[in-house]
């Protein structure tokens, strides 16, 4: 009976410390079968949701445009090629991409100058003077260092730009096709690309390149033997730069970038520069080649599937040099593989569908891209003309001492000037010498058949940064087309 109260005591010790344990826990009470609501999940996501949620959280993109990107220009004003420092101003002609965002857009304007001004060598000046050119042509350099955007930002730049292309022609393999493909990316254009492409023929029609008569004053002027050089509007240039371009961030959600790295649809244009010179005088079969992609490419949903700067790759299928009896140059290639920036690779055939080279390369591309260089039918003519021109000044005159008509003073003076330009038909006119007459106009003719019909032919040369279009196709693969 004496242990009662210790027994007591100790059951109320339990008691209260069974009540304190219930009260530190919030009075939950434990998980049970009997309890299903003690079983579910804390609100804190598990691991396994973490990537569900980075998959769907915005990214931001970096807007950089590369060192060594060309930007095109076309300078607006005449400019006299004379000494260094001399102002140059133009337009950009090619929209600049960074991903998939349009940063320096066809229109804006461009400054720039005359950096240097080359003299002329003894050597050329002596060959010049022989052809009756008394102020042979400075070799010289042009830079741009400011980019004018329209709504008034101007960005410093360091550029290296390539020697100006007065006269650029587009080139195509098959003009009907490209007037097809042309009509229905019309038709499903958007109105953000509808506005670029406004802007773009807004600021080109301010430049105007020269027309049939300027382009006749212009070969008249060439035949003087005194002459001013100029940069005639119009002019392009390839202005490379020497340093990247940052343009900040854009943020992308998880649906604009969802195909991305997807392959177009068949027969879509992909426009693309090449990172390097190709020559079908150096080429051959294999020689690898390189392009980069100089505009997105969306899919008919406007989902992106290739930023700009993926790498098209291939390589030349068939290379022939120009050879003796003014035998031109071949050049035919193929593009085999699609690299994004990110690294991701697909397989495609494509072949060159366009390209805009310089007018004076006589460049054509059959239907399936191989490119090759043609004569001008004129040389026929003229060629004819220099010999007739010739033989009519060396032409005997009558028995009774008068002129027949054949040896004149105009056919003296044309005789002449097949041989030695201007000078040599004021020369030819004044000397009234049928035999100095003849002989110039010999020489001509002789020049005119070696450098028409005699001489090496002309090699097809695609220099760096050329534009070119490519059209996709489906690369082969190796799986089985039933799986």
């Amino acid at each position: 009976m004496k242990s009662l109260p210790f027994i007591l005591l100790f059951q109320l010790i339990l008691l209260c410390s069974v009540a304190l344990q219930a009260q530190t826990t919030g009075g939950q009470e434990k998980p049970s079968p009997d309890n299903p609501k003690l079983l579910q999940r804390p609100s804190t996501p598990a691991a396994t949701d973490h990537p569900v949620e980075t998959l769907a959280s915005p990214q931001q993109i970096e807007l950089t445009v590369p060192a060594g990107t060309p930007i095109r220009i076309a300078i607006s004003k005449r400019v006299r090629i004379a000494r260094a420092g001399t102002a140059v101003s133009g337009k950009v002609t090619d929209t600049v991409y960074a991903f998939d965002q349009a940063v320096i857009p066809a229109g804006s304007k461009v400054r720039g100058h005359v950096a240097r001004v080359a003299p002329v060598s003894k050597m050329r000046r002596t060959m010049a003077y022989v052809d009756a050119d008394f102020s042979p042509a400075h070799q010289y350099t042009v830079t741009f260092d400011t980019i004018i955007l329209s709504d008034g930002r101007r960005l410093p730049v360091v550029t290296t730009a390539t020697r100006g292309t007065q006269n650029v022609v587009h080139v195509i393999s098959d003009p009907a096709r490209a007037a097809k493909k042309r009509s229905v990316a019309a038709k499903a254009v958007d109105s953000a690309k509808q506005q670029v492409k406004d802007t773009y023929h807004r600021a080109m029609t301010e430049i105007k390149s020269p027309g049939k008569m300027q382009r006749a004053r212009q070969y008249l002027l060439a035949q003087l033997p005194y002459r001013r050089q100029y940069l005639e509007p119009g002019t392009r240039f390839d202005a490379d730069l020497e340093k990247p371009l940052d343009f900040g961030q854009a943020t992308r959600v998880p649906e604009q970038l969802g195909s991305l790295g997807m392959e177009p649809a068949p027969d879509t244009t992909l426009h693309a520069r090449l990172t390097g010179e190709v020559s079908s005088a150096t080429a051959s079969h294999g020689t690898p080649i390189e392009a980069v992609l100089t505009e997105p490419v969306f899919n008919a949903s406007h989902k992106l599937l290739l930023p700009a700067n993926s790498r098209i790759i291939g390589e030349v299928m068939h290379a022939k040099p120009a050879g003796k009896l003014h035998h031109n140059g071949e050049l035919r290639v193929v593009f085999e593989k699609l690299e994004t920036p990110e690294g991701q690779v697909q397989a495609m055939h494509g072949s060159l569908e366009g390209v805009e080279v310089d007018s004076a390369t006589n460049m054509k591309l059959d239907s399936e891209g191989g490119a090759h260089t043609t004569d001008s039918k004129t040389r026929y003519l003229s060629t004819g003309l220099s010999l007739v021109a010739a033989a009519a000044a060396a032409h005997p005159e009558s028995d009774s001492g008068a002129s027949d008509g054949l040896a004149d003073p105009g056919t003296r003076g044309i005789a002449g000037g097949s041989g030695f330009k201007l000078v040599g038909a004021i020369v030819s006119l004044t000397s009234d010498s049928k035999v100095f007459s003849s002989a110039l106009g010999f020489y001509g003719a002789g020049m005119a058949v070696y450098s028409h019909f005699l001489s090496r032919g002309k090699d097809v040369v695609f220099p760096k940064d050329t534009p070119v279009e490519i059209t996709f196709e489906r690369g082969h693969t190796d799986r089985n087309p039933a799986q």
